[in-house]
């Protein structure tokens, strides 16, 4: 549940406070009109690159821009009130350095009114998030499932399924709570990986695809709500608004091709002309 009180947004410390305590609810945005019906319902709002498979069609997340993260940050933040809102820095934006890093995620901040950034990666984004951390820009991780490293991984694969995997991932999340991350998200792992990694690690873990033992859960809104034509098996939707969209654009057609619509009530009618001559009323008696 949300435990937000008026129109108070949340904070990075408010959200590290739940660790352990109630779940953290989560869920993509991407625009003004879809941050607006939500945010009275969750905690936090990611925008994340995933918009560059939703919204425009890509393949992958690879090919999205600062520019393009900025546009759709900036929505979000004016369509919300309540939520903690984090921004997604894309590919090519923050692995060259530290101080490149800090340039483009200071930028993302301060043109969206986003209160956080996220980045993948574990222990090679150490300095980088301590780096970030140290001059005021919070950093939620992101380890598993890091869909910025499908060329490197041969594909979206699901992590941690051999105990041999283990070590590393779990030595990620640990570097990453050391560097200064106030929270990282966990995806598509084992279940069992997920739990042991929130039991030791200090900051809320964020599952997706991953196990309801971690702090909280995050999916794609467009997944969950039935909008995608495919969804990974962790997906649960919650509503089939593809069909009822399909549905209402067939309605439409054969209502404006039949011209059932629009009727009058949908049209506006003329005013008189003010210099018309106005009926008389009455009987003419001369």
């Amino acid at each position: 549940m949300s435990t937000h009180a008026g129109s108070k947004r949340l904070t990075v410390p408010d959200l590290v406070a739940r660790k352990g305590k109630d779940p953290i609810v989560c869920l993509t945005s991407y625009h003004a009109h879809t941050a607006k019906l939500i945010d009275p319902h969750v905690d936090l709002l990611l925008v994340g690159d995933s918009l560059g498979m939703v919204m425009y069609g890509m393949e992958t997340t690879l090919g999205v821009t600062l520019e393009m993260m900025i546009a759709h940050g900036a929505a979000v933040v004016r369509g919300s009130k309540k939520a903690l809102v984090v921004i997604d820095l894309p590919f090519g934006t923050y692995e060259e350095s530290p101080a490149h890093a800090f340039h483009n995620a200071a930028r993302a901040i301060k043109e969206t009114g986003a209160q956080a950034v996220k980045l993948e990666g574990g222990t090679r984004m150490e300095e980088t998030v301590r780096h970030l951390t140290e001059r005021g820009i919070p950093v939620m991780g992101h380890i598993g499932l890091t869909p910025q490293n499908v060329n490197v991984m041969g594909g979206f694969k699901t992590q941690g399924l051999s105990r041999t995997e283990w070590p590393q991932i779990e030595e990620d999340a640990k570097v990453l709570a050391r560097a200064g991350a106030f929270a990282i998200v966990l995806e598509g792992m084992a279940a069992e990986l997920a739990d042991k990694i929130s039991s030791e690690i200090s900051v809320p873990t964020i599952g997706i695809g991953a196990s309801p033992g971690c702090d909280g859960q995050i999916l794609v809104t467009e997944d969950m709500l039935g909008l995608s034509p495919s969804v990974p098996k962790f997906v649960k939707e919650f509503a089939t608004l593809g069909a009822q969209i399909a549905g209402a654009a067939e309605t439409y057609a054969q209502e404006v091709r039949t011209r059932k619509f629009p009727e009058q009530k949908h049209t506006y009618a003329m005013k008189a002309d003010e210099d018309e001559p106005k009926a008389k009323s009455g009987a003419n008696r001369e």
